[in-house]
């Protein structure tokens, strides 16, 4: 078969599997109780993978170098690290809200790349000199991987921030840095004097709690709105109240989001230490402070100080989740903004 017919062929294939598996995570959402849904969520991004990996091979042997040279292949080297990725996280988080997060995205940019983009820029083409080198498929990979992984870890952050509704609340189970506290407006109690359940006509215990070595019986948590005293002594609530499920969602997704930033910002600096080294053999100077080079710098400090505070001021929630927001902006800022806007050394192959 013609490689670039099984090329148009793949990336329409992805799109109709990215689209169709939207479709379902959002559906599972929905209607949790419909079985197999997450199951078929997962497979669906399985296959898309698989078939984003198979389309960039067949570019790779047609073209005879690795296919990171123009938007319409890095696009989908970045789908491909998105699907992988978002493989990684649902499997730490067990849960099919990561699907619902990173699906629309994956799925909006394989429609733009095999949609939207003219042919002419589908088309493979002959390397510039600059590109001949063995370091664009260290430092360009390495590169798109960190930004996959970065969006990715930023979706869950925007999706804590759906969850919690931008409130302020506490994570207990959440990763915390050295100098953390727990203060927010929301705390899990469990009752002061726990009672055994009651008994059913069958003689077998009614309700959630089941029993538990240190007490007899485990006391279900609930819960408690954190109140503020007023002037005239009444307490008034600080925020409306989540549900227990709610919370527990939120701490998994900040805790998950927080791990796939920690693996995304070490690819982040590679990748920026490789592309000086490349720079250097090219251009002559490790750094001329392109627009392209300015923005990885901003990408960098913007994920850097989300670790740090994190890791050294202890914050978890609402807050490192904005800042990871904000990231993913830059992100794509960095990655698409500067080459639409923009002329530089990195525009070559793409739309100037």
């Amino acid at each position: 078969m013609d490689l670039v017919v099984l090329q148009n062929w793949l990336d329409n294939i992805s799109f109709a599997i990215l689209f169709a598996t939207m479709l379902i995570y959002w559906v599972g959402a929905a209607f949790p109780n419909i079985p197999y849904l997450a199951a078929l969520g997962t497979a669906g991004m399985a296959v898309a993978n698989l078939s984003i990996a198979a389309l960039l091979g067949s570019r790779w042997i047609e073209a005879g170098y690795f296919p990171l040279s123009n938007l319409y292949e890095s696009l989908f080297f970045l789908v491909w690290g998105i699907t992988a990725i978002h493989l990684v996280a649902e499997n730490m988080s067990r849960s099919r809200l990561v699907g619902v997060a990173t699906t629309p995205v994956a799925m909006a940019i394989t429609a733009f790349a095999a949609l939207t983009l003219p042919d002419t820029m589908q088309s493979a083409e002959p390397l510039v000199p600059a590109l001949k080198s063995n370091w664009l498929m260290m430092h360009v990979s390495v590169m798109m991987l960190s930004y996959a992984t970065l969006m990715v870890g930023a979706l869950l952050a925007i999706a804590f921030l759906i969850v919690t509704r931008g409130q302020k609340i506490e994570l207990t189970g959440s990763s915390f840095g050295t100098n953390s506290n727990r203060n927010g407006n929301y705390r899990l109690q469990r009752p002061q004097n726990p009672q055994p359940p009651a008994d059913d006509d069958s003689g077998q215990p009614v309700g959630e709690p089941a029993f538990n070595s240190n007490n007899g019986y485990s006391t279900t948590a609930v819960l408690e709105l954190a109140t503020v005293q007023t002037a005239s002594t009444a307490p008034t609530q600080t925020a409306e109240l989540l549900s227990p499920q709610r919370l527990n969602l939120a701490e998994t997704l900040d805790n998950i989001s927080y791990r796939i930033i920690g693996l995304g910002f070490p690819l982040l600096t590679v990748g920026i230490i490789a592309g000086a080294v490349w720079a250097n053999e090219a251009w002559g100077s490790y750094w001329s402070w392109d627009p392209k080079e300015t923005w990885a710098l901003i990408t960098w400090l913007v994920f850097a100080a989300y670790l740090h505070a994190r890791i050294t001021r202890g914050w978890q929630g609402r807050r490192p989740a904005i800042l990871a927001a904000t990231g993913f902006v830059v992100v794509w800022i960095c990655y698409l903004g500067v080459n639409l806007l923009g002329k530089g050394l990195h525009s070559y192959g793409w739309f100037f």
